[in-house]
């Protein structure tokens, strides 16, 4: 089976283990019209906070247990203006690959330092889907090869079922000023 390598990778692979695990504190709940209230006794949960450190609260009550999960991770364009922080520059990030990759950690490119920030939170996500479980990644055609690849590390090549191609190209524009529809045909 072919792997991955990229710089930085060494450090990443048992980072999951390392993040430490936190409590998750019920701070308040939304009754059926989405506004505050006392504790309803619902499961359901906004966290707020890191991915990685949400992903490891969550492993105590949910280890095996998520049937369906799905990603939508930078999309790594090198687009700062994008939604998300694509270069991987928060600070926070920054500070982390630093320590993960040191100094050649400004050097790296973005797909290495994508990955290193990707690995850690796919094996925790690994670790929370069930065994009949299912996860989506909504990912663009630049880092696709090398989501691919990861995936097929951390939960096997024979676990892999398709890829469904979206042609966001096809959709209708917002900019539309009259609520024009068009089909397109093919």
């Amino acid at each position: 089976m072919p792997t991955l390598e990229w710089i930085g990778k060494d450090k990443v692979v048992n980072h999951h283990q390392e993040v430490p695990f936190r409590v998750l504190e019920r701070q308040y709940s939304f009754d059926e019209n989405g506004r505050h209230a006392e504790d309803n006794g619902s499961e359901n949960m906004i966290i707020h906070g890191d991915n990685l450190d949400a992903l490891k609260a969550l492993l105590p009550r949910y280890e095996g247990r998520v049937k369906c999960i799905h990603i939508d991770p930078p999309y790594n364009t090198g687009n700062e203006k994008w939604i998300y922080n694509d270069n991987v520059n928060d600070p926070k990030i920054k500070k982390w690959l630093g320590e993960v990759v040191g100094k050649e950690g400004e050097d790296l490119t973005r797909h290495d330092k994508w990955l290193c920030m990707m690995y850690p939170r796919l094996k925790l996500l690994q670790k929370l889907l069930a065994a009949d479980g299912a996860i989506f990644i909504s990912i663009d055609d630049v880092e696709l090869p090398n989501t691919r690849l990861l995936m097929d590390e951390i939960f096997g090549s024979s676990n892999f079922i398709t890829t469904i191609i979206w042609h966001k190209n096809y959709a209708p524009k917002s900019s539309a000023k009259y609520g024009l529809y068009s089909k397109v045909s093919g």
